[in-house]
């Protein structure tokens, strides 16, 4: 009885291993072409990058891929610029709004200051 028992988990195991070679070239197959069309379309995208670089020279995969990260990652530095640059121009916006508000409030409180004081508040005393 034990030998059909590994007689048939041998089969099986064989059979696995057979789906999985008939499988693996097919998988790969349509890997290699979900890169390829990346690739392309990314080609694509950044089309007037590429001319820009090497107008008449034909580019591999590495050079599309190395000009896609060079490209995105002065995207992404104009970025950080920019927010940086935006930032210090609201915070200078509000400086400017906090000064011109600055001396009408001091001469309004010194104004109130002086009403306050016991010189003002003899001239309206009615007696």
């Amino acid at each position: 009885m034990a030998p059909t028992v590994t007689a048939a988990m041998t089969s099986s195991q064989e059979h696995l291993t057979l789906t999985h070679k008939l499988r693996k070239p097919l998988v790969e197959k349509l890997r290699r072409e979900r890169i390829n069309s990346s690739i392309e379309q990314l080609k694509s995208l950044l089309g007037p990058e590429f001319l820009k670089q090497q107008p008449d020279t034909k580019m591999e995969k590495a050079d599309i891929l190395e000009m896609t990260v060079c490209f995105l990652t002065q995207l992404q530095q104009q970025r950080r610029l920019s927010n940086h640059i935006n930032k210090l121009q609201s915070s200078s916006d509000k400086n400017l709004r906090e000064a011109d508000c600055s001396p009408l409030s001091s001469t309004i409180q010194t104004s109130i200051t002086k009403d306050k004081s016991p010189v003002n508040s003899a001239l309206w005393r009615p007696w």
